[in-house]
Order: structure tokens, then sequence, then C-alpha cells
């Protein structure tokens, strides 16, 4: 299993930021998405976030809402996902899954950390589970040997903040704006505020994520950033593609644009 420590140890070493990419497991095939995570992979991506289809994912805007739609109508189960993870992983990757509360909840707390562990995972994200909830999984991924990784927004006061980086390991998720995931035009001026003041209470990695989706916009986030989040930006060019063979062509292009992004 390749850790995040390792991950972000090396890409400083480079002088540089790591590149995290996300897709569901179980988009746009059960396949299809190994094939996919592991271009992302060949292209540069340092980190690959499989998403848990979920049937109210609240977080997520209508691109990721309709690959998970698509997840879900595919039968992709939790047993899938492991299987997505185990074979990610095998690329050489760090691979977290990023989850609703409730499907881990439902599975058990416990089974899932030491199930996603087995099949090779560095952690999870968990967009909507509080610290004043979450002592129970970090228990578990403890003691799996797995990172937990929170979420803080521009709309945090640095209390809050504090309370969140307090409950992660691997590194911090900034949100850069308040709203739903999906790739804009430019990057929320206030990310780079959001990061600064998260670096005041955390010596982990800060990574930025939600909106960002072109090498130009990587190259901005990669300023102030550790780690430089995409997700929509890649589902888009596979829901685009007229084959399952254009999509990984165009997956593979993006993830070379925006990690040689992150190394502008």
């Amino acid at each position: 299993m390749t850790t995040l420590a390792s991950v972000f140890d090396k890409a400083r070493s480079e002088g540089r930021a790591a590149l995290v990419g996300y897709l569901p497991a179980g988009f746009p095939t059960k396949d299809g998405a190994v094939a996919a995570a592991t271009a992302m992979v060949e292209a540069g991506c340092d980190v690959i976030e499989i998403g848990l289809p979920y049937s109210d994912p609240l977080m997520d805007g209508p691109t990721i809402q309709n690959a998970v739609h698509r997840a879900l109508t595919n039968g992709t189960r939790i047993a899938d996902v492991l299987r997505t993870v185990e074979k990610v992983a095998a690329t050489g990757a760090a691979t977290l899954v990023m989850t609703y509360w409730n499907p881990v909840d439902r599975y058990g707390a416990e089974r899932f950390a030491r199930d996603l562990a087995a099949a090779g995972g560095a952690g999870t994200i968990t967009p909507d589970l509080t610290p004043e909830e979450s002592e129970p999984w970090r228990a578990a991924s403890a003691a799996a040997g797995i990172d937990t990784v929170f979420l803080v927004a521009p709309s945090s006061t640095d209390e809050r903040i504090r309370r969140v980086v307090e409950c992660c390991t691997g590194f911090v998720y900034a949100a850069s704006l308040m709203g739903v995931t999906g790739a804009r035009e430019t990057v929320s001026a206030a990310a780079e505020g959001l990061v600064k003041r998260t670096r005041k209470h955390t010596g982990l990695p800060v990574c930025v994520g939600l909106g960002v989706g072109t090498g130009a916009q990587a190259a901005e986030v990669a300023g102030y950033a550790d780690g430089v989040i995409v997700g929509s930006a890649f589902i888009r060019r596979l829901l685009d593609a007229p084959s399952e063979a254009e999509g990984l062509r165009a997956v593979g292009e993006l993830a070379a644009e925006l990690a040689a992004g992150v190394r502008a």
C-alpha cells in the first residue's frame, strides 16, 4: 500500500503539489472505473479517490450525481468498491474511498476499516461526518492503519478548523467554495485564504478541491496548496466521450495536463 505520507513527501521533495483524482466506483462500468483510474495514474495522478456510490449525494453537483446514478444502476455495491480500490492500489497510487457516512455505518465501521485496509486502501474522506461524531470511526481507522480526511470550508471559523484538523490524518481537504462539486471557470478566491488559515492549526498537507478542471487552474492552486483535487472534470470527459476507449484517452489527456500544471 502506498501511504499518503509517502506521496506528499515525494511531491514535496520534487517541489510541487500532489495531484488527486476522483472517480466513483462502477462508472462508466465496474471494469471501466478501474481502467479510467489506471489511465489517470499513468498520466500523473498521485492519489486516487474512489467514490462509494450513494443514493443521496448531498455535496455532489449534477456531473458527479449523474455518474453515481449510473454506478448504482450498474449494481455497484461496497464489495465492488473494495475490489476497485484493490485494483487501483496495485498501480502504486495511494487510494482513498470518498464516502458519505451512512453506507459505512450500515456496513459496520470496524469491518469497513479492516476490509478497506485489506484491499490496500490508504484511508477515507467522509464529507458529512462531523468531528463531534467521528471518534468511533477514527478509532476503527487507526486500528486498521488507514487515514481519516475531513473537510474545512470558507465558512469555517478558526475554532472549527482547529477541531476538524485534530480529526485528520493524511491531509486536510479544503473545499474551495460553499456549494456542491463541479468544475468552474475560475477557482474561488477564498481558497488561498482558507489554506493559510488551516495551516495555522496543523502541519498536515492541505489539499484544495471543488472547481479545478484545467491545467492552468491546477497550477494556480499548486502555488499555495499541497495538493490539487479534481473530480467533475474527469467525469465530464467520460460522460462526453462517444466510446469507452475515447473516454480513457480523454481522462489520460486531462490528467497529463493537470500533472503538468501542478509541476508548473
